[in-house]
């Protein structure tokens, strides 16, 4: 587990939808609030359900400026969450593209740092860079890398406004472009060498036997499931991050069916040790996947 005392912002790259942030929280000790974006809140239960997982709206003005006001809302409960010393995670490029490059920084990490430290709020700034081996695979390389955190210092806050955003986005703009890869999507003997990671020849032997029921047994599930998502998300990034979040909603449940039938017809107990095994068999099949796209 991944720990660093508050008040923080992690100012990331983003790449691939809300897994990028699914990753995150799960890798920190401490509770981690992020920032989505806000035409996703559009009933009471979906508020409530988001807020509830410690996420706040942000709005752009592709989503209605009368939405925009709200946004100040957001930003006042940042300011709330850094004076209680917590954790707030943003985007700082705005969009999510799935692409291996660092794009051009928004103003808002800026605007949220710097209006911190006017008021005296010792936060912390951690240039976060989230790289994928894949946007299309389940079962990736995921490498995160941190880079130096930023604090009051790199400003001067008696120069003009501008000129603070200004030089905070090119110091932060500096340390994710350290540690954010930039690869050309042609380039696949660069995308190996900075993505991909070597399996012994052991390891994948040992692994082929177990590989088998697992590709098999799991199809049922992951091809439909597959087919589903790329058909809802063929006009956006989202693909991974939906995929992913099906899965490990839908697995468990998948997986207690199939135990459930073996235990039905055989009546043997040993059947629920299935619930062990054909997770080890799933993973053992991921392993020997390619971990690039194609």
């Amino acid at each position: 587990m991944l720990r660093e005392e508050g008040p923080l912002l992690l100012a990331c790259n983003h790449p691939n939808s809300f897994l990028d942030a699914i990753i995150l929280d799960l890798l920190f000790e401490q509770p981690i609030w992020s920032l989505a974006r806000g035409d996703v809140f559009k009933s009471r239960f979906i508020i409530r359900l988001l807020t509830s997982l410690k996420i706040l709206p942000v709005y752009r003005t592709t989503e209605g400026a009368e939405n925009l006001t709200e946004n100040y809302k957001t930003f006042n409960d940042c300011l709330r969450l850094f004076r209680q010393n917590g954790t707030v995670m943003i985007f700082s490029e705005g969009k999510c593209i799935n692409e291996w490059r660092l794009r051009k920084l928004k103003k808002g990490t800026a605007r949220l740092a710097i209006q911190c430290w006017k008021e005296n709020i010792p936060l912390k700034v951690l240039p976060v860079g989230i790289n994928y081996s894949s946007f299309r695979r389940f079962g990736k390389n995921v490498h995160l890398n941190f880079g130096n955190i930023l604090t009051s210092s790199i400003i001067d806050l008696n120069a003009p406004e501008g000129l603070q955003r200004q030089t905070f986005n090119h110091r932060l703009n500096e340390e994710l472009s350290q540690i954010v890869f930039d690869i050309p999507q042609s380039d696949r003997p660069l995308q190996k060498k900075k993505l991909s990671v070597d399996i012994p020849v052991l390891k994948k032997l040992l692994l082929a036997l177990p590989a088998i029921p697992g590709y098999l047994i799991h199809a049922p599930l992951y091809f439909p499931l597959q087919t589903l998502t790329l058909k809802k998300t063929k006009n956006n990034d989202h693909y991974d991050s939906v995929l992913t979040s099906l899965l490990i909603i839908i697995y468990p449940l998948y997986l207690l069916l199939i135990v459930s039938i073996v235990f039905f017809i055989t009546r043997s107990y040993y059947s629920f040790l299935l619930a062990l095994i054909l997770p080890f068999c799933a993973w053992s099949y991921v392993q020997l996947k390619p971990q690039l796209d194609r």
